[in-house]
């Protein structure tokens, strides 16, 4: 049983990189009176050419320190260490805190709309792992889903080098392939992605 987390705690979010910030702006615009201690792992950016062993190494140090911080819960504001490491956290800190992921709920948003096809955008370990994939078929049966790992993005968002020409044929020849030609939504599975999706 988890211990009752004190108002008055922090609630820890972590990435590899600046991506996450994009989630702890997020949960303050929805809770502006919490306290955020944010993590970003640059040392061993990026998460997602990492084998999934290294990530969940990674996400137990971090986890580890913001608990020592005194953080109620801990968002794992990064889909490479969401479907590497959030089920390996949620046990090994069983009764401690509380973990949430970045994939449950772009899952639940998806279903909800009632898509028929749609594509993934993710890191390699994201794409990997199929989490996308698996999750969205197990709740809508017929969706058709295409997954794609795009590894260039996260560096080049990382490096503040966006917005040229360089930047946008990098993203245009991902998206021109071929499986994406019929979807209906992109899901933005990395959480760097939003700093770049008028680009997109």
């Amino acid at each position: 049983m988890t211990k009752t987390p004190h108002k008055k705690q922090p609630i820890g979010v972590f990435d590899s990189g600046i991506g996450g910030l994009t989630v702890a702006n997020a949960i303050i615009k929805q809770l502006p009176n919490e306290e955020i201690i944010y993590f970003g792992d640059t040392a061993h950016l990026p998460y997602g050419d990492k084998s999934a062993d290294a990530i969940r190494y990674y996400c137990l140090k971090i986890s580890k320190f913001l608990l020592d911080q005194g953080c109620k819960m801990i968002v794992i504001a990064c889909n490479s260490a969401s479907s590497a490491a959030y089920h390996v956290l949620v046990d090994f800190f069983e009764g401690e805190t509380l973990f949430v992921n970045v994939v449950d709920p772009l899952v639940e948003t998806v279903v909800a709309r009632q898509f028929n096809e749609v594509g993934v955008i993710a890191t390699k370990a994201t794409t990997r792992s199929g989490i996308y994939k698996q999750k969205l078929i197990e709740q809508q049966s017929g969706l058709k889903v295409h997954s794609l790992a795009t590894p260039l993005l996260v560096p080049m968002i990382e490096e503040g080098y966006f917005n040229n020409n360089i930047s946008q044929s990098i993203i245009e020849n991902y998206l021109s392939t071929s499986d994406f030609k019929d979807i209906d939504a992109l899901l933005l599975a990395c959480t760097h992605y939003p700093l770049i999706k008028e680009h997109i």
